[in-house]
């Protein structure tokens, strides 16, 4: 980190946060990780845990190792006071081994995987990949046990054809995502690829034939297992070429997973700092929550999701009756961070004119009609006010008429009756496997999130809608 001497330090935390979380499972225990070092307990969904809650109690469960969801009770809490959230994802588009992996062809070892989300697949192309996930494993005492791995060394790559094969290459660069996008392991080798002793007999729950045994025993030598006590998976392909701050002044984050580990990494690290200031246990006012989702890039339908149970469970464990249950919704407030589109130097006629967020120039409201972002004028103005409580900026981003809008987890939130406004931080080359976005804006940030866990009661009590 000598290079990074004169960087904002919560920037050079985040690259450390985002280097050891390729996966969504990483993500989540490193944000529990966190959460404990700031005195947060952890609690799970099938125990009566409401009944235990505390004035000053700092919380937090997780859901099938993917989701998280944390929150604080207030000194003066009773059931049917408002929840203000943070909302963010932890996924991003990437490659996924296929549950039958094993392919090979003409000498070599190939891995099928499966495209997720909307990636910039081209980007993937000719880079240093490896895998990480989740593991189901036998224990030692005979149990079973999902467990985290991540290979630390490039173990496949999808290289390019030649140029002298294809001389189109640089003004029509097309593929085929089925046959032409599938990654090699290795070359075949009959010791490398022998048949496991097994083949042939494998119970159902074995997947020896399933994929390749030299990749099985790559996975069984990172988590101290044979390999036939490996049965079932979720691998996710990642770049191995590590998060890092770049430019001429460290004003940039060159990295992978910036959409959306980034508004994770700032929500957990706004509500850890806001636990472990002394002014926490005197601060009166809402739940304080963040949650962070799975899923959100092929549109939240999951146990995981946005559009599971998982924040109205809370509200409803929270406040169970239904009057308390209505009164908690109408005081909550949510604030749906997720990146947004920083204008691009060499296209900035994609963006309209007057709406054109910079990177590191402060938080950016997302607004649009047709309601693909939830954004009102009540949520923007509650929410520059706390921006403003901080010293910081806000800066408007809505497309253009003539291109269509994205969405993110804030709409379907707002479906439960909370106030929600959609947020980020600028960035370039979404969806890339490599992205762009800025040191600075890490800060401004954690500061907005802080403000609203700080300011968020006091400010809603001198706003009057009918």
């Amino acid at each position: 980190m000598m290079l990074y001497s004169t960087a904002p330090e919560a920037a050079k935390r985040f690259v450390t946060f985002i280097n050891a979380s390729p996966t969504p499972f990483h993500a989540i225990q490193n944000a529990a990780i966190r959460l404990e070092e700031a005195g947060f307990r952890k609690v799970r969904e099938t125990d009566d845990w409401e009944k235990d809650l505390e004035p000053r109690g700092k919380y937090y469960f997780t859901r099938n190792q993917s989701s998280l969801l944390a929150f604080t009770i207030p000194p003066n809490w009773k059931p049917g006071v408002g929840v203000s959230i943070v909302a963010t994802h932890v996924d991003s588009p990437n490659l996924r081994v296929r549950p039958v992996s094993k392919k090979s062809n003409i000498g070599y070892l190939q891995v099928g995987v499966e495209t997720y989300g909307g990636g910039i697949w081209h980007s993937w192309f000719d880079r240093d990949l490896s895998l990480a996930g989740r593991v189901v494993v036998t224990k030692q005492d005979g149990s079973f046990q999902s467990k985290l791995v991540k290979v630390d060394r490039p173990l496949l790559r999808i290289p390019t054809l030649a140029i002298h094969l294809d001389r189109d290459v640089n003004s029509s660069f097309k593929f085929n995502q089925e046959t032409e996008f599938v990654p090699i392991v290795g070359l075949i080798d009959n010791q490398l690829n022998a048949e496991t002793k097994n083949s042939g007999n494998s119970s159902a729950s074995s997947i020896q034939d399933n994929h390749h045994p030299a990749l099985l025993s790559v996975l069984a030598s990172e988590l101290s297992v044979a390999p036939e006590e490996i049965h079932d998976f979720e691998l996710h392909l990642y770049d191995t070429q590590p998060s890092v701050l770049g430019g001429i002044n460290n004003e940039f984050i060159f990295s992978p997973r910036l959409d959306n580990m980034f508004s994770s990494f700032c929500a957990v690290e706004a509500i850890a700092n806001h636990a472990e200031r002394s002014s926490f246990g005197v601060l009166e006012g809402n739940v304080n929550c963040i949650a962070l989702f799975n899923h959100e890039e092929i549109g939240s339908v999951s146990t995981t999701g946005a559009e599971s149970s998982l924040i109205p469970s809370l509200l409803l464990r929270l406040s169970p009756t239904p009057a308390l249950h209505s009164q908690s919704v109408a005081r909550s407030f949510l604030v749906s961070a997720d990146m947004g589109h920083a204008v691009h130097p060499n296209y900035a006629s994609k963006h309209e004119e007057n709406h054109r967020p910079l990177i590191n120039g402060g938080m950016v409201i997302k607004t649009n009609a047709k309601q693909k972002y939830a954004s009102d004028a009540i949520g923007t103005f509650l929410f520059k006010k706390l921006v403003e409580r901080k010293g910081g900026k806000v800066q408007e981003f809505e497309v253009r008429n003539d291109i269509s809008c994205g969405s993110t987890v804030g709409p379907m939130l707002s479906k439960i009756g909370l106030r929600t406004v959609d947020v980020g931080n600028a960035m370039l080359s979404m969806h890339s496997i490599r992205e762009t976005g800025g040191s600075q804006d890490v800060q401004h940030a954690i500061d907005a999130f802080s403000s609203l866990f700080e300011g968020f009661t006091e400010l809603d009590k001198a706003l009057l809608v009918e």
